[in-house]
C-alpha cells in the first residue's frame, strides 16, 4: 500500500557504448521497454545525428499510409447489430527480420497493390466528376424537356436569339416571345424560362433577371434526357465496380497493410533516438530514467547486448527533482488515473488516484442518489465492457460506469430514490404515492431514509463525509511531508487544522448545536485546543490567516451539494412521475399510450444531465476541496522507449 501512495522511485540511467553496439542495444532497449531516453545535454558530447535510414522509413511509411486510407473510405459501412458485436482483433504473427528484410516486405506489397489502388482512385475521382456534370446536364434537361425543342435551336442564329434558363417568376418583355413552366415545390417555386426574341435586341434579352443554361447538343431534350440518364447509370454501374474492387482488395490485404507498416513504424523509432544520444567519434552516451525496481534488470540486458563492454550508471532521483512520473495503481484504480490526469499529474508528492476514485464514486453515487437511474448506469456499463474488450477507451470507462451504477443502487435504496423520490413503483404499482418503496428497521435506524421529508439527515451525512474528505487530505499532507522529510511543514500546514476542527468541533456542537455537554475540563481542553491551533496558524501567516479559516470552513460547507444535487435529480423525476400519472386525465385514449414514451423520454433526459451534473460536481470537489489540502501537480508521465504492436506478433 505505502508503494502505491507515492509515485515509484524512479532512477536516472546513462550508458556509455561504442558505435558498433548501437544498433543491437537500441533494439534491447525498444523490446524491453524498461527505460525512457531523454535528450543528452552534455559538453563533452556532440547531439546525435539522423540516422540516414530514417528517411527510407518514412518513405515506405507514407506510401503504405496513403494506400491504406485510400482503401479505407471504401470499407463496408458496419451495420447497426455489428456495433454490438466483440470487434475481432487479428493479430499477424511474424518472424522477427532485419531492416532490409522489412523494407523488402513493404516493397513487394506496394509493387502487388498501389498501382492498382491509385489507378483505380484516379478512375473513381474521373467518374465522380463526370457524373456531376451529367448530373446538371440531367437537371437541366428535365426543364427544357417542358417546351419540347431540338437542343440545337439554343443560342444565336442570323435572324432569332432562343435562350433557356431559370427564373424567380415569369418574365416579360415588349416583342419578346417568353415561354414559361412552374418548377419546384410552392415555397421554393421557380420558372424555367424559354425566351425567343429578334436577334436585334440581344441588349434587351441580357437584362432579362434569369440563370442562363447552356446545353450541348442535337435532338428533342426528352431524347438527350433518357440518353444523359442511361450514361449515368453506366458510370454509376462502373463506379461501383471499381469500389468492389477495392473492398475486395482492402479486406484481403489489410491485416498484411497494417502489420508492414507497424514494422517499419518500429524500425523508424529505433533509428530515429539515435537523435537523443550524444555522440563522440566513437562512442554514443544514452542518458534517460527507469523504475528503480528494474534497473539490475536493464544492466543485465545492457551488458549482455554489449559483451559488457560499457559503462552503465544509475542512481536514484532525489523525490523534488525533474523526473518522469509513473503511477503504480491496483488494476481497479488504473481507470480512475484519468480523473489526475485532467488536472495533472503528482510531481513526486502523493498519488492521489485511489482516493479519488473511492470519493468520486462515493460523490457521484449520493448526488445521483437513484437506483433506478443507477441500474441502467451498471447494464449499459456491463454491456460496453463485456462486447467491447477490445477497445481499451470503452473497457476503464464501462468499468467506471459499472462502480458509479452500483453505488447509485445503494444510495437509492438507502435515499428512497427509484426514478424519483421512491414513488415510481408505489405510484404505478402500488397506486399509492405516500408508500415508500420498501420499510426495514435495522438496529433502530428506519430504512428508507426519505430526503424530502428528512433533508437534515442526508445533510448531515453530507458534511460529515465532506469532513473525512478533507482530513483524508491533511493526512495525505502530513505523509508527503514525512517523506520528504519536512517535519517543520506538518506542524505548519497540518497540525493546527486537526487541533482546530478537534477544539471548534466540541465548541460548536455544544454552545451552538446543543448535540453535547461539556464539562469544565472538557471545555478548558476544547478551549486550549482551539486557541494553540488558531496561534499557530496566525504566527505563520499573520492576519491572512482569517481566511484561512472562512475558507476551510467554505469548503467544508460546498459538501452540501451532495444533498442539493440529490434532490435535483429525484425532484424532477417526482414531476415527471406526477404528469405521467395525470396525462391520462387530461388526455383521454391517447394519454395512456403517451405514458410509457413520456415516462421514458423524461427520465432518460434527467438521467443525462443530472450525471453530468453529479460527475462535475464530484469532479469538483477532488480538484478544489480535496487537492487544496495538499496537492500541487506538475508531473509529466513515464513514457519508456517500448515497442507497441496492434496489428503484429513477433514470434
Amino acid at each position: 500500500m505505502s508503494k502505491m501512495i507515492m509515485p515509484s522511485q524512479m532512477s536516472k540511467i546513462s550508458i556509455l557504448l561504442h558505435k558498433k553496439d548501437s544498433e543491437h542495444v537500441i533494439k534491447k532497449l525498444h523490446e524491453s521497454g524498461l527505460m525512457e531516453i531523454t535528450k543528452v545535454k552534455n559538453e563533452f558530447f556532440e547531439e546525435g545525428k539522423m540516422n540516414p535510414l530514417v528517411e527510407k522509413c518514412a518513405h515506405y511509411e507514407l506510401r503504405l499510409a496513403r494506400i491504406i486510407d485510400i482503401l479505407k473510405g471504401y470499407e463496408r459501412k458496419k451495420k447497426l447489430r455489428d456495433l454490438f458485436k466483440q470487434p475481432e482483433r487479428k493479430k499477424l504473427k511474424v518472424k522477427k527480420k532485419n531492416f532490409e528484410e522489412k523494407i523488402q516486405d513493404a516493397k513487394k506489397l506496394l509493387e502487388e497493390i498501389e498501382g492498382i489502388v491509385i489507378k483505380n482512385q484516379e478512375k473513381i475521382e474521373s467518374i465522380e466528376e463526370t457524373k456531376e456534370e451529367l448530373k446538371a446536364r440531367v437537371a437541366a434537361l428535365k426543364y427544357l424537356s417542358l417546351f419540347n425543342i431540338d437542343v440545337s435551336w439554343l443560342g444565336k442564329s442570323r435572324y432569332t436569339i432562343i435562350k433557356f434558363g431559370i427564373a424567380d417568376k415569369p418574365l416579360k418583355l415588349e416583342n419578346v416571345t417568353i415561354y414559361s413552366k412552374p418548377i419546384g415545390e410552392k415555397k421554393e417555386r421557380k420558372y424555367a424560362v424559354l425566351v425567343v426574341a429578334p436577334v436585334y435586341m440581344e441588349k434587351e434579352i441580357a437584362k432579362l433577371r434569369m440563370e442562363e443554361i447552356s446545353i450541348e447538343g442535337k435532338g428533342l431534350a426528352k431524347d438527350l434526357l433518357k440518353e444523359a440518364e442511361n450514361e449515368l447509370k453506366e458510370i454509376e454501374k462502373k463506379r461501383k465496380r471499381i469500389i468492389e474492387e477495392m473492398r475486395k482488395l482492402y479486406e484481403k490485404k489489410k491485416i498484411e497493410l497494417f502489420a508492414i507498416k507497424e514494422e517499419i513504424h518500429i524500425e523508424k523509432e529505433e533509428k530515429e533516438i539515435q537523435i537523443y544520444f550524444g555522440e563522440s567519434s566513437f562512442t554514443f552516451l544514452i542518458e534517460g530514467y527507469a523504475l528503480t525496481e528494474n534497473v539490475e534488470k536493464l544492466r543485465k540486458i545492457v551488458e549482455e547486448a554489449t559483451n559488457k563492454k560499457c559503462s552503465f550508471h544509475a542512481r536514484k532521483v532525489p523525490r523534488e527533482r525533474e523526473a518522469p512520473i509513473h503511477l503504480k495503481n491496483p488494476k481497479w484504480a488504473k481507470p480512475f488515473e484519468t480523473f489526475v490526469e485532467l488536472f495533472s499529474l503528482p510531481k513526486y508528492e502523493v498519488n492521489p488516484t485511489l482516493f479519488i476514485g473511492l470519493s468520486f464514486i462515493i460523490f457521484f453515487s449520493f448526488m445521483l442518489g437513484d437506483a433506478g437511474y443507477g441500474l441502467i448506469i451498471f447494464l449499459l456499463s456491463l454491456l460496453a465492457y463485456i462486447k467491447f474488450k477490445g477497445s481499451e477507451f470503452i473497457k476503464q470507462w464501462s468499468f467506471i460506469g459499472i462502480w458509479l451504477g452500483l453505488g447509485n443502487l445503494v444510495t437509492g435504496f438507502l435515499f428512497n430514490g427509484f426514478f424519483g423520490f421512491g414513488d415510481f413503483i408505489p405510484r404505478f404499482i402500488y397506486h399509492d404515492a405516500n408508500k415508500t418503496l420498501y420499510h426495514v428497521n435495522i438496529a433502530g435506524v428506519e430504512l428508507p431514509i426519505d430526503a424530502i421529508h428528512k433533508p437534515v439527515i442526508i445533510l448531515g451525512i453530507a458534511l460529515l463525509l465532506g469532513l473525512i474528505h478533507l482530513n483524508m487530505g491533511f493526512i495525505l499532507g502530513v505523509i508527503q511531508n514525512i517523506k520528504r522529510k519536512h517535519k517543520k511543514a506538518i506542524l505548519i500546514e497540518q497540525f493546527p487544522w486537526f487541533l482546530l476542527q478537534i477544539g471548534g468541533g466540541m465548541l460548536i456542537g455544544s454552545s451552538l448545536l446543543a448535540l453535547w455537554s461539556l464539562n469544565g475540563m472538557e471545555k478548558i481542553i476544547a478551549y486550549a485546543l482551539t486557541v494553540i491551533g488558531l496561534a499557530i496558524l496566525f504566527k505563520e501567516k499573520g492576519a491572512l490567516g482569517f481566511f484561512d479559516v472562512t475558507g476551510y470552513v467554505g469548503d467544508w460547507l460546498s459538501y452540501a451539494r451532495l444533498l442539493a444535487l440529490g434532490l435535483a435529480t429525484a425532484g424532477m423525476a417526482l414531476a415527471f412521475n406526477i404528469v405521467a400519472e395525470l396525462l391520462p386525465n387530461i388526455v383521454p385514449y391517447i394519454g395512456i399510450i403517451l405514458v410509457p414514451v413520456i415516462l421514458i423520454i423524461t427520465h432518460l433526459a434527467n438521467l443525462m444531465i443530472q450525471s453530468l451534473g453529479a460527475a462535475i460536481h464530484a469532479l469538483r470537489l477532488q480538484y478544489v476541496e480535496f487537492f487544496n489540502r495538499f496537492y500541487e501537480g506538475g508531473g509529466k508521465r513515464y513514457k519508456p522507449f517500448s515497442i507497441s504492436r496492434k496489428y503484429t506478433e513477433e514470434i
